[in-house]
């Protein structure tokens, strides 16, 4: 049932805007699927789909962009430069700006992209805060990141 419902998903962001969980939460419905939002808010996540602009100007869930090599810094890559717009550093902290309501979803590719330089991430709604190792660390990974840019 939850592959079944995992390529429902799928089929909806892929043939319609939808712009809430709540939405997606009320397409399933229609097709059969009762579940909670936070079931749909852990679906998003595992199916890796991300916010893009819509063609009205609103964001909207879509696929993530197919990579070539399938690695997990490769599907940061991947969105980036779409969700980001600036990085800075102090210390050995590096902050990551976000458009709105991209935080959550750029922070969660850097917790699973493999940076052993990273010790941890926050992120708000528009405003990530990566805490590095080192200075040094800081100030390699704002390099590798202002060049997604």
């Amino acid at each position: 049932m939850k592959n079944d419902r995992k390529k429902a998903i799928l089929d909806i962001v892929s043939h319609y805007e939808v712009d809430t969980q709540e939405t997606l939460q009320a397409l399933l419905l229609e097709r059969g699927y009762s579940v909670t939002q936070a079931t749909v808010s852990r679906d998003i996540k595992q199916l890796s789909l991300i916010k893009t602009m819509g063609e009205n100007g609103s964001y909207k869930y879509s696929l993530p962009r197919q990579s070539y090599d399938g690695g997990a810094k490769s599907g940061l890559m991947r969105f980036f430069s779409d969700a980001v717009y600036a990085v800075d550093r102090a210390m050995n902290i590096v902050v990551i700006r976000c458009h709105s309501g991209m935080a959550n979803a750029v922070c969660a590719r850097l917790d699973t992209a493999g940076y052993g330089e990273i010790v941890g991430t926050i992120a708000g709604d528009d405003t990530i805060f990566v805490l590095m190792r080192s200075e040094e660390n800081a100030a390699s990974f704002l390099k590798e990141l202002e060049k997604l840019l």
